[in-house]
């Protein structure tokens, strides 16, 4: 009894305080950052869409920690070096969500493209500090993943919105969760469902994706020449989600890729 008291304390913790804490922490550090004159003119407060996206990324970190264990064991497993960078980074794409409630032009417009760009350091970073503390771990790459995909809607979402990235790109943001919708439809329809390949390539695509979607981001530079690399950026991205899917369909052998 005392045991499932437990994991209900710990679960609600994570899954309820944590969010909300953090949300409102979020919240007041932009709220205290950001001219509150520029702010007063919109509808929505960026500080608040942040605070919420950012409760709804912990709210998802919550519901994958494993429970079982000492508070403080479960803890210290979320808040390792390496998680802690890769949490933070939530924080910054969090921000930079945010932005999609105010107008291009801004004085505030080198905000996205600086959080962005830092959270794409703080991902090569959480990787190469787990691998040296030996702080690889199957939550680890979950969080990973999930704010990487994050920030593979919130980005290009400011971007598009600010005229920066054609619409179409958006694209890039629905591929992940269209691939993942149509390996779940398979699973309900009894349909094999086979591994992935064995491929680093989409990770370092991805990488290209981050840095060309900062370089997007930049308020200095030309829009035209961002527009016009956009496509050959793009392609090879959702080509090897057309690879994937047509593998784990059973489509193409993974022999042949």
């Amino acid at each position: 009894m005392a045991e499932l008291r437990h994991t209900r304390s710990v679960s609600v913790g994570l899954g309820i305080g944590l969010p909300a804490f953090a949300a409102l922490c979020l919240a007041a550090v932009l709220w205290g950052v950001l001219p509150l004159d520029e702010m007063e003119q919109l509808f929505v407060s960026p500080a608040a869409v942040a605070g919420i996206c950012w409760a709804g990324q912990l709210w998802y970190v919550g519901y994958s920690v494993d429970t079982a264990g000492s508070t403080g064991s479960v803890w210290r497993r979320l808040f390792g070096l390496a998680n802690t960078f890769t949490l933070l980074r939530g924080a910054l794409y969090a921000v930079v969500a945010g932005f999609v409630v105010v107008p291009a032009g801004t004085d505030l417009a080198w905000v996205p493209a600086l959080c962005y760009g830092v959270g794409v350091l703080f991902d090569k970073l959480d990787g190469i500090v787990a691998r040296s503390v030996g702080q690889q771990t199957a939550l680890g790459a979950r969080l990973d993943t999930a704010f990487d995909t994050f920030g593979f809607v919130a980005a290009p979402l400011v971007a598009v919105l600010w005229g920066l990235l054609p619409v179409w790109y958006l694209s890039l943001s629905a591929a992940r969760y269209v691939f993942l919708a149509g390996v779940r439809w398979r699973r309900i329809r009894d349909r094999p469902v086979f591994d992935r390949p064995d491929s680093d390539l989409g990770k370092y695509l991805a990488g290209v994706q981050m840095v060309f979607i900062t370089i997007a981001l930049v308020p200095s530079l030309p829009t035209d020449l961002v527009r016009t690399a956009a496509p050959i950026v793009l392609a090879p991205s959702l080509a090897v989600f057309a690879r994937d899917y047509l593998t784990v369909s059973g489509r193409l052998s993974r022999t042949n890729n």
